[in-house]
């Protein structure tokens, strides 16, 4: 007699691009590892994005004659955004887990984020090296210092309390998501930035994100290992640094205009104060005769002018500016509270509209090509 199996399905996303090096014995790693742990049915699902190498095949091969590896290939390198998008969508597990295929993260990774999100009640649980507990090995500092910086910023313009410090990395790709929360965002970004992205849009709905420490391993990445060594890109990094300084602007866009528009507006204070000083010190000393204070007034500001003109054009110039700011600081936090509006509204009718219909919220076979 067959029994259905009711222990929960976990999808385990794999992106890949150029991994043929190591991809087989990573995936033969990840693959022993989910077999171990128990209380839960896993998939793999593996995105080829566009590898000019043999990694598609290499991921073919494994995954031929098992129902439980799915493997999408995109012809070409539409980068990571469109990478799990696909396979956010080609997932059928309630916990989505996302790692690399580099294995940076070690596979043991997987279990204490399943674990976590079953004791937190998260929708979000986020695999991070910066938390307590957590460590980094053979990155190099300069790399180390530019990930920190970029996360510290982030997790600060991320949050409605500008000095909490709930969060320690926004940027990493190595999380678990509740699967039909995942497939119910609508995400846009085509690189590094979707991760951002999904934080932005999960603390819009309110949803839970927490933390586990991690240990982020790139012995073998800077070539200190045994093992072949994989190039990283220095121009990758850079855009990486950028995108997190849009997705910092994306998240409180309006204080980039605010705080620069108060500095601004303080500054404009000591010039204007010497333009006011001079103004009153010429007033005193014209004397009444019969003159109105308006008149006074203005020969007064005439002659503070010709003293110190600059008092009176930087002090102007800058204050203007900085009121310019603070205004289009406060149309942008307007902005903001409407799409965070709109985006919940979005949300919860596409949920109603796709609950109970499961044909909406899947991708029907697995893709060989997109």
């Amino acid at each position: 007699m067959n029994t259905i199996d009711q222990r929960p399905l976990v999808s385990v996303i794999c992106p890949a691009y150029n991994e043929a090096a190591n991809l087989e014995r990573n995936l033969n790693r990840l693959d022993q590892y989910l077999r171990a742990l128990n209380g839960y049915r896993f998939e793999i699902v593996i995105v080829n994005d566009g590898s000019s190498d043999n990694t598609g095949d290499i991921a073919e091969a494994f995954a031929a004659g098992r129902d439980d590896v799915r493997v999408y290939h995109h012809q070409f390198n539409f980068r990571l955004g469109q990478v799990l998008r696909t396979a956010f969508h080609g997932s059928h597990g309630a916990i989505v887990v996302v790692i690399d295929a580099d294995l940076s993260y070690a596979p043991e990774h997987i279990g204490r984020l399943i674990e976590k999100m079953k004791t937190s009640r998260a929708k979000i649980v986020i695999a991070s090296p910066y938390a307590k507990g957590g460590r980094t090995v053979a990155i190099p500092f300069f790399r180390r210092f530019l990930s920190r910086l970029a996360n510290w910023f982030l997790c600060r313009m991320a949050t409605h309390d500008f000095f909490s410090d709930k969060l320690t990395n926004i940027t990493g790709m190595v999380r678990a998501y509740d699967g039909p929360f995942i497939r119910s965002l609508s995400l846009w970004a085509m690189d590094v930035d979707i991760n951002p992205e999904i934080i932005n849009k999960a603390k819009i709905l309110r949803a839970r994100i927490v933390e586990i420490p991690a240990v982020l391993d790139w012995t073998e990445q800077t070539g200190r290992g045994a093992r072949p060594r994989r190039r990283v890109s220095n121009v990758r990094l850079m855009r990486s640094v950028i995108q997190s300084l849009v997705s910092g602007f994306l998240f409180r866009p309006f204080l980039f205009y605010i705080i620069p528009g108060f500095i601004l507006f303080f500054l404009s204070l000591y010039p204007l104060f010497w333009a006011v000083r001079h103004t009153f010190k010429f007033y005193a000393s014209l004397a009444p005769k019969g003159l109105s204070f308006g008149f006074r007034l203005s020969e007064a500001v005439g002659q503070a002018f010709q003293f110190a003109p600059h008092a009176f054009i930087v002090g102007g110039i800058v204050l203007m500016v900085a009121i310019q700011m603070i205004s289009l600081g406060l149309l942008a936090l307007q902005k903001k509270r409407y799409f965070a509006e709109l985006f919940y509204l979005a949300n919860i009718t596409y949920r109603d509209c796709t609950k109970g219909d499961s044909d909406r919220i899947q991708l029907p076979t697995p893709l060989r090509k997109i």
